[in-house]
């Protein structure tokens, strides 16, 4: 066993790669809003204000300062919690974000759990038949899920089981008639509409999460059937699987007690790129489905050309990225003896 300051530098080894990871991502973000053509003082003094007045919002904004220094009160400002305003809402960044991104981690969290159970079974399914009319199926469905663009099968979901079929809710959260009357106390739908305590609200919310989650959890499930069959089929050919064959164990047993288990690093390192890969990607289906997500915050910034609200929203979806990036990490070297 290592010894205990080798333990403890590794954990100071992740620490420092983890704060230089954070600062490279605030340089690159900061970077990206220093440098870019829109002009933060028109968009806040407009086209027709004079000389004086523009010179005067510059200097308040600081851009008429070197960019190092800018640089600088940038990092200042974020240790205070200041995301700086955002110029089409009028209201702090820091605050829009927190009131959309929970809607983006309902979405994106239900979508996982329920793409990550069925992509591990349909992969397990697809390794134990391969080769089998079952598995050409499968992989077929998901080569769908990789191939269809997500907003136009967002919008045939809509037509056929919104507006025709009507059997589920459409656009939105909560229909109109609870967007107003149930507290906002947490920022989830599901968890506002049940501590409300009115039921016919609770079912309001989960009518309008079934099509949005689905879709999401269709596109990550053909991802993680992909890679577990991969990695199932990869392990099927090594010399303890025969071992287990020749005591007599089935395939299914074998998949299950000596399989599953020897790629769990796998399993947590695809899960972990789709739930990321959900967070910033779900732009389309929250646009689709209308969804107050930051996705659709991140939309209306970018036609608005609203670099500073872009620039906040880009932050928080990096550092989640490296976050749960360096947590899976730890999750791996725990339960995965050979990694440690």
């Amino acid at each position: 066993m290592p010894p205990l300051s080798t333990h403890v530098m590794r954990v100071l080894q992740g620490l420092f790669t983890l704060l230089l990871t954070l600062f490279g991502l605030l340089l690159v973000t900061f970077a990206l809003s220093a440098f870019s053509p829109v002009d933060r003082v028109l968009q806040i003094v407009g086209d027709h204000a004079s000389q004086s007045t523009y010179d005067q919002v510059r200097h308040q904004l600081g851009l008429d300062q070197p960019v190092a220094v800018q640089f600088w009160h940038y990092l200042l400002n974020l240790l205070h919690g200041d995301l700086g305003t955002a110029s089409a809402t009028g209201q702090p960044v820091l605050q829009d974000l927190l009131h959309a991104f929970p809607a983006t981690l309902e979405l994106a969290t239900l979508a996982l759990i329920i793409g990550s159970v069925l992509g591990m079974i349909a992969g397990v399914l697809c390794a134990r038949f391969a080769g089998s009319p079952l598995d050409l199926a499968i992989r077929t469905l998901t080569l769908l899920g990789n191939s269809v663009p997500i907003f136009w099968l967002g919008l045939l979901m809509l037509a056929l089981f919104y507006a025709k079929l009507q059997w589920s809710a459409g656009p939105g959260r909560l229909d109109d008639i609870w967007q107003y009357t149930v507290a906002p106390r947490t920022g989830f739908a599901l968890i506002d509409t049940w501590l409300s305590g009115d039921s016919a609200a609770f079912k309001n919310a989960v009518s309008h999460l079934v099509l949005p989650v689905l879709l999401l959890a269709y596109y990550s499930l053909a991802s993680i059937t992909r890679l577990t069959r991969s990695a199932c089929l990869s392990e099927m050919n090594k010399e303890y699987i025969l071992l287990a064959r020749a005591k007599g164990a089935g395939e299914m047993t074998i998949l299950l007690r000596h399989v599953l288990p020897n790629i769990r690093s796998t399993l947590l390192t695809v899960i972990a790129l789709a739930y990321t890969s959900m967070l910033e990607g779900a732009v389309l289906t929250e646009t689709v489905f209308s969804w107050p997500g930051i996705g659709r915050y991140l939309t209306t910034a970018l036609f608005a050309g609203d670099t500073t609200a872009i620039m906040g929203g880009t932050l928080v979806i990096g550092v989640c990225f490296v976050l749960i990036n360096n947590l899976t990490d730890l999750l791996v070297r725990a339960t995965d003896p050979r990694v440690r």
